[in-house]
């Protein structure tokens, strides 16, 4: 199905999977990482090819490999710190921009992660707890959940009813499509409803959303407003969010708002003019960084400037989000009335990426996490069969066979999806995956 997001609609993606050696106490252990590669979200740059884009999302996650290579380094929090110096120094030479040079930097932390998890027989859980990864002590869960919230994401073009959808339209696959069917089919209680801020457009999908969410989440509801950096103007989201609030058909629908998400484009979200906004809008709704947290000290100057939290992504890397849990908490203990650390999606799916970050998610206690890799691709059905039979076996739990073609498809309860499994692996990833089927890339 395609996925509109910002001023992208994506359609095919290719995703990219690393396999990477480290030598670990005197013995080599390999480590797993993957993720999409999507155009328009690292640099949301309408000029450029998208072709163009995934090359230099290679480019960095090779860079990010060749500076691993000279590295050597006690512990893996400590390699990660020297790799993010040395890629971002790199990247500075090469006018790049900070978040999309640490995708790389993500790329070889996240094998090195599964790698350490491997060598030491432990979960991503166990490596934390254990001080296996010489990360800085901080307060995380003491128990991990066994389920988080699949917060649905309602994409700009997503149908809401069938009678949204155009002759044709309909993907005969067994899944069900629209927000309606989706949330009768899973029981659906948390959403992500995107807008880019035309106003008038926005107050019609939001209204007619509210009408699907009152009538079929008899258990109520929660839910995230995604503003995908849409307003390049500090002032105009306020005048904007102002105006939905003030629509009489959304006067309950906002009781059910968790946070907002990065309404400002990157160029502006962090200057000055966001604290003079803050302090001029004291009952502001809470807002997040996404994009904007970029850099490890990124969080603290958006704290600074009135944000509420950020969120996590392991493409934004594992190790700086534990850093800002630890800003985070001290920011919650000080007082301060939100701090947000929020679990959101760039459309992951497959057996290794999605799994990593929903390890990732657990171990920081984030048990609403936006799911729509599942909803805007066939399950598992793009991957090798033995990468499917490999989910089905070691997930089950999390999998369970589509009613058509029997690729694995996620499991939503009530709303819900397990974790147990994950929580149990080696960062989220058991057993061996065979690579054979897979297209190598040179160099």
């Amino acid at each position: 199905m395609p996925f509109r997001y910002g001023i992208a609609t994506m359609t095919e993606v290719p995703q990219l999977v690393a396999r990477l050696a480290f030598e670990i106490g005197g013995q080599t252990h390999h480590g797993l990482a993957a993720d999409l590669l999507p155009p328009k979200w690292f640099t949301k740059d309408p000029a450029r090819g998208l072709a163009e884009e995934i090359d230099e999302m290679l480019r960095v996650i090779r860079a990010a490999v060749r500076h691993a290579q000279d590295l050597r380094a006690a512990t893996a929090f400590d390699f990660w710190r020297e790799l993010y110096g040395a890629q971002m120094a790199w990247a500075a030479a090469e006018n790049l921009p900070p978040l999309l040079a640490n995708f790389g930097t993500s790329f070889v932390e996240r094998a090195l992660i599964h790698a350490v998890c491997r060598a030491h027989g432990t979960s991503l859980g166990g490596a934390v707890r254990g001080g296996l990864l010489g990360a800085p002590e901080m307060s995380l869960p003491s128990r991990l959940p066994d389920t988080v919230f699949a917060r649905h994401t309602v994409g700009l073009s997503d149908p809401i009813t069938a009678a949204d959808l155009a002759p044709g339209e309909r993907v005969d696959d067994g899944l069900p499509q629209t927000l309606e069917e989706c949330i009768r089919r899973y029981g659906l209680r948390h959403f992500k409803l995107k807008v880019d801020g035309r106003l008038e457009r926005d107050l019609d999908r939001l209204t007619r959303i509210a009408t699907v969410l009152r009538a079929d989440c008899a258990a109520g509801f929660a839910f995230s407003l995604d503003g995908n950096e849409s307003f390049r103007d500090v002032p105009s989201f306020a005048d904007y969010f102002r105006r939905l609030r003030a629509e009489p058909a959304l006067a309950a629908f906002w009781r059910g708002l968790l946070y907002v998400e990065q309404p400002w484009h990157r160029s502006v979200a962090l200057s000055p003019a966001i604290g003079d906004l803050a302090r001029a809008w004291p009952d502001r709704p809470p807002i997040i960084i996404d994009e904007s947290d970029a850099e490890i000290g990124s969080l603290k100057t958006a704290l600074a400037l009135g944000y509420a939290g950020t969120s996590h992504k392991n493409c934004k890397g594992f190790f700086k989000t534990l850093l800002n849990a630890a800003l985070l908490a001290e920011h919650g203990d000080a007082g301060r009335r939100h701090a947000i650390l929020s679990g959101e999606d760039l459309a992951n799916v497959g057996p290794i990426s999605l799994v990593q970050d929903l390890a990732a998610q657990a171990v920081l206690g984030v048990t609403s996490v936006e799911r729509n890799g599942h909803h805007y691709f066939a399950g598992l059905a793009q991957f090798p069969e033995t990468w499917q039979r490999h989910a089905l076996a070691q997930h089950p739990d999390l999998y369970v066979p589509a009613e058509r073609g029997g690729w694995p498809r996620l499991d939503i309860r009530a709303g819900e999806i397990s974790v147990r499994t994950i929580n149990a692996a080696p960062f989220g990833v058991p057993g061996e995956l065979d690579l054979s089927g897979l297209v190598s890339l040179p160099g």
